[in-house]
């Protein structure tokens, strides 16, 4: 057993998103799809660590209790560069989001009780091969797989669950990009980072003539980062015993809004370029840590009837993302940029999301209407909708009758 400190494992995930960088810049189907640093970098040592502990008997424990901090950090700094007058302008793109995620959830578990079915398969499985882990992720994951456990002594029912949870992460990353340079190369959509053939030039650096960021502006970012920590984690204890359960995370993006926008007006002026780079440094820390613990042990053991339920789920988002969320939201790059963010919450995370757009609108150039539409909706709107469904189906007798 090689055990990491909390220095060491945090050096291990900066090389490793290192070598991620490298490995997307220089391979030309990482780069051409779009695949988020942290993925490829951390499924390569989560396989270099399997086939260590396989074949070499020795295996290697990372310190990773900063991760939720990584994540909170990492939300704060979503709201801290939320600005509310682009979500008013984006509230009709935003409407059209929310009209387009309802229905993927009923498909998504309709999805799952048809594989669950087709695989002689409790239907809660199909259930926890649907929302609960995809959009739902571990936490709600989880959740429901002690309550399947208890009411319905289902076997292995928490290891399927996070397995589920960790693959989706994986999936939710890998088909994102793919499906939006596809949909971007089938209706000639382009970013402003994109060169224009036969035009001539190449697309300015917005950012050339722009005052370069000061350590000072980081330290004042950083701030209010922490800030939202701090006041989201007292947030949350208040309504903790609230009849509606709402994210920790949640309560950090909404003070970071409440900072940003009200902020201005006491004289505050945060550099949303060093605010981003925090949350973009935090979340790459935190989905390489993620994927580097990924267990291919435990994946490969309760591989089979899963592989293929989150196989099927996965075709599915990509074609409901590509022809269903991409036509009702305008068909344009914002809308290219969004349908792959919702492969990210759908398959995986909120973070996963962010990823995937970071991704592709480092390579194309940015899509501010998007970083406010999905981080509404991935950290809030879609648990509300989510909670809605799931105990909807649930409570039907041929599902769970809980």
């Amino acid at each position: 057993m090689i055990s990491l400190t909390p220095v060491q494992s945090l050096l291990a995930c900066c090389l490793v998103l290192v070598i991620g960088r490298v490995l997307t810049t220089r391979i030309g189907v990482l780069a051409r799809y779009s695949i988020p640093d942290p993925i490829v970098g951390g499924l390569l040592f989560a396989v270099l660590a399997y086939l260590l502990s396989t074949w070499g008997g020795v295996s290697v424990s990372l310190e990773t209790s900063i991760k939720p901090t990584l994540l909170l950090l990492f939300f704060g700094s979503i709201g801290l560069t939320a600005n509310l007058k682009l979500l008013a302008k984006g509230g009709p793109r935003l409407i059209a989001f929310l009209l387009a995620l309802i229905p993927f959830l009923v498909l998504q578990n309709a999805v799952g009780l048809g594989m669950a079915w087709l695989l002689d398969m409790h239907p809660l499985m199909g259930l926890l091969g649907g929302t609960i882990t995809l959009v739902g992720g571990h936490g709600t994951g989880a959740a429901y797989a002690t309550r399947f456990a208890d009411f319905n002594n289902i076997q292995d029912v928490m290891a399927l669950a996070m397995t589920s949870a960790t693959l989706g992460l994986v999936l939710g990353g890998v088909v994102g990009g793919p499906v939006a340079e596809w949909i971007m190369r089938r209706h000639k959509l382009a970013g402003s980072l994109d060169h224009v053939p036969g035009d001539g030039h190449e697309a300015p650096d917005l950012m050339e003539h722009a005052p370069a960021s000061t350590a000072g502006s980081y330290i004042v970012s950083l701030t209010a980062a922490l800030v939202c920590l701090v006041v989201g984690g007292y947030l949350a204890a208040l309504v903790e015993d609230a009849p509606v359960s709402l994210p920790n995370f949640l309560w950090c993006l909404a003070t970071g809004v409440l900072i940003r926008n009200g902020g201005e007006r006491l004289g505050l002026k945060l550099d949303d370029r060093a605010t981003e780079i925090i949350g973009t440094i935090s979340l790459s820390l935190f989905l390489g840590m993620t994927m580097m613990t990924l267990d291919l042990s435990s994946v490969a053991r309760l591989a089979g009837p899963l592989a293929l339920m989150l196989a099927v789920q996965t075709l599915v988002c990509a074609v409901y993302a590509a022809w269903v969320v991409f036509r009702m939201l305008k068909r344009d790059y914002e809308a290219a940029i969004m349908s792959a963010a919702f492969c990210g919450f759908a398959l995986g995370a909120t973070a996963t999301a962010i990823a995937n757009m970071q991704a592709l609108t480092r390579r194309h150039g940015p899509a501010p209407e998007a970083f406010i539409v999905v981080p509404v909706t991935g950290a809030f709107l879609v648990d509300i909708l989510n909670v809605i469904v799931l105990t909807s189906l649930i409570s039907l007798p041929f599902v769970g009758g809980m």
